[in-house]
């Protein structure tokens, strides 16, 4: 039977091969889908966890990436929370997602006070000089035409010249001041969130019970009942797929669409491999092959074209996000073993689900018939 399954194949490589391809772009889809997406959410937790804030306020409803919520709440919020006790700096701040040659966090920032955070360490230049600069980190310096302090670049539609060049992990790649950011979305004198940095504590007990007080001063204050208040862990631990109800939505569209294709080739090459093998069924059974032994001598050959599938889709896989980063270093790509082997899961199962119904209909035939079939 092995050898009849393998025979089979090799008589018939363009089909083999173009069923092996299917699946391998099923597995591509899933893998390159959840790469960049967990890479976005990995590289965001990374340069958050390098800002220097202890916690997080914002306005209520706002997203967890921030990178979408418009800035709505007042930047006078912050004189307010510097009163707080234990409040040691606050910094406001904006972010804006987009999406060109490359896909990025801009930060609007009011730079003494998110320097205050935790310092910048320049590699170049240093500080905004005016309205109009912005500072990047080292990867993006060396991203694209190898940008150096002077250099003029393009941001939201808006010419700005590299003022300085900072060590990365701190939030984002590029920074704006705050204002700049506001006047040009329509939003002056407003901030998406507050960066807060407490009172130092000898244990992380004595830090969690400052953190507590702080966050029932703020939810206390008129106007504020609805804001959202985290500590650093907090935040960063809800950057997660299942907190981002459009990173499910996206991955369920795109593994659903990955596994019609996979089902489909699969189906359309078992059952016209059983149509062209009627006479050859007709034998077996003959011979006194059992349904049995029919439909796994089906599923086996789909078994096989769908691991050379597997194999090859992951392989293009790792080697695809090797290209991207090379290409995009600035960007980040996770190919995560779990989701490897749930693409492998899902693409047998499509397999499976493909030649099942061909496997059955093969079974079912009567061996007569088959025998006299031309």
């Amino acid at each position: 039977m092995n050898e009849l399954i393998i025979g089979n194949l090799v008589h018939r490589p363009l089909r083999s091969v173009i069923s092996a391809f299917a699946v391998a772009i099923e597995v591509i889809m899933i893998l390159s889908i959840t790469a960049v997406m967990l890479g976005m959410l990995n590289g965001s937790r990374e340069q958050n966890a390098g800002i220097g804030m202890d916690m997080i306020v914002r306005p209520g409803g706002s997203s967890v990436l921030m990178t979408g919520n418009a800035a709505s709440a007042s930047v006078k919020v912050a004189d307010h929370l510097k009163e707080l006790p234990h409040v040691t700096v606050v910094s406001p701040g904006n972010a804006k997602f987009t999406i060109g040659a490359q896909v990025e966090n801009i930060f609007g920032i009011d730079y003494p006070s998110f320097n205050a955070l935790r310092p910048f360490e320049f590699v170049a230049g240093g500080p905004f000089q005016g309205p109009d600069d912005v500072i990047i980190d080292d990867f993006q310096a060396r991203t694209g035409p190898q940008y150096k302090v002077g250099d003029v670049i393009k941001i939201l539609n808006h010419n700005f010249r590299i003022s300085g060049i900072f060590k990365h992990g701190k939030g984002a790649r590029k920074f704006i001041p705050l204002d700049t950011m506001n006047d040009l979305d329509g939003t002056p004198g407003k901030a998406a969130f507050f960066y807060l940095r407490t009172d130092d504590a000898p244990n992380s007990e004595a830090k969690a019970a400052i953190q507590e007080a702080v966050r029932k001063e703020i939810l206390a204050t008129d106007g504020m009942q609805q804001y959202s208040v985290q500590t650093r862990d907090e935040f960063l631990a809800g950057l997660t797929p299942d907190t981002l109800p459009g990173f499910k939505i996206a991955l369920d569209v795109v593994i659903g669409i990955a596994v019609v294709i996979g089902f489909l080739v699969i189906f359309q090459s078992m059952y016209t491999a059983v149509m062209e093998r009627t006479r050859e069924i007709g034998i077996l059974k003959s011979m006194g092959a059992s349904r049995f032994s029919i439909v796994s001598v089906v599923l086996r050959e789909s078994g096989l074209l769908a691991i050379a599938g597997i194999i090859l889709g992951i392989a293009a896989t790792y080697l695809l996000s090797h290209i991207l980063h090379a290409k995009y270093p600035t960007q980040s790509f996770a190919v995560t073993g779990h989701w490897v082997f749930n693409s492998i899961c899902i693409a047998l199962a499509g397999a499976f689900f493909g030649a099942l119904y061909p496997a059955l209909k093969a079974a079912r035939k009567d061996p007569i018939d088959a025998l006299s079939y031309e």
